[in-house]
């Protein structure tokens, strides 16, 4: 009990002395971990077709520049992919990840948010990350009004597919992996998690809150040996989901590896859900 007032005691003095402002900025930068670099140095994109998105900010109140990565499927009637990745690494370090979602028969559309790789620049937030997904999802939309249209989160960027999800009417799906109830639940399998910081926390991605008011089938997969986010938080983020729902678990999996060695999971997965044909 010393040591949790303790803890309190120096959270609460350090977000007296710095501000609620920078409490949140540093949050922000903890949480994404904004770069222009790429997961093991420069990963390979001369297959896929650079994208720009514009689009006025109600965030920022200013116009906004989305970068993107295309990747498209030779039949014009292909179902439509929305990418959305994690934390830390730009869109071209999910290369390999977009194109195995490619070999499943999707065309993707992969994003970097507004911070990340040539986006706009600006530490990112949970509001803006969810408007830059928004503002990415109107353009295909725009661009592929017939297609069946999806949504697919890797890690935060299942937090923020969740959040899209909850908001648009017209995705067929959505599928997220390796991703996870709230930053809270998060935080507290930390060895440090018993300190009570919850209410310290501004960006808390309630995935867990959110993921009911999902309107389309929704694909939830997670690594056995994911040690950065746990299993028991995927399968617990699918529970609070509504039907129709499918739960993966793929074993030996780890929170980078899942989608390589869940490959033909994904496959089994993504037809009967889904209903969709897959190459």
């Amino acid at each position: 009990m010393r040591r949790t007032s303790l803890y309190l005691t120096l959270a609460a003095a350090i977000a007296v002395s710095a501000g609620c402002a920078t409490l949140d900025a540093k949050q922000r930068e903890w949480i994404f971990q904004p770069s222009d670099r790429s997961w093991g140095g420069v990963q390979s994109t001369d297959d896929m077709q650079d994208i720009w998105i514009e689009f006025p900010s109600q965030a920022s109140g200013k116009a906004e520049r989305l970068h993107g990565l295309w990747l498209p499927q030779q039949r014009e009637d292909a179902p439509v992919l929305l990418y959305l990745h994690g934390a830390r690494w730009n869109v071209a370090g999910s290369s390999g990840r977009i194109r195995r979602m490619h070999e499943l028969g999707f065309s993707v559309l992969a994003i970097d948010y507004r911070g990340f790789g040539k986006s706009s620049a600006g530490l990112p937030s949970e509001a803006s990350a969810a408007e830059d997904a928004r503002a990415a999802w109107q353009w295909l939309a725009s661009q592929h009004p017939r297609q069946p249209r999806y949504i697919f989160g890797h890690s935060l960027g299942g937090a923020i597919a969740i959040e899209l999800a909850r908001q648009v009417q017209d995705e067929q799906g959505t599928m997220v992996e390796g991703t996870f109830t709230s930053i809270a639940d998060v935080v507290s399998t930390f060895r440090w998690g018993w300190l009570p910081v919850s209410p310290l926390i501004t960006q808390r991605f309630e995935s867990v809150q959110k993921v009911s008011d999902i309107g389309s089938p929704l694909l939830v997969v997670h690594g056995s040996e994911d040690s950065l986010i746990q299993p028991a938080l995927g399968r617990k983020l699918f529970e609070a989901a509504k039907e129709p729902k499918q739960f993966v678990l793929v074993e030996g999996g780890s929170h980078h590896t899942t989608n390589a060695v869940g490959q033909g999971q994904y496959r089994q997965a993504i037809a009967s859900l889904f209903r969709l044909p897959t190459p």
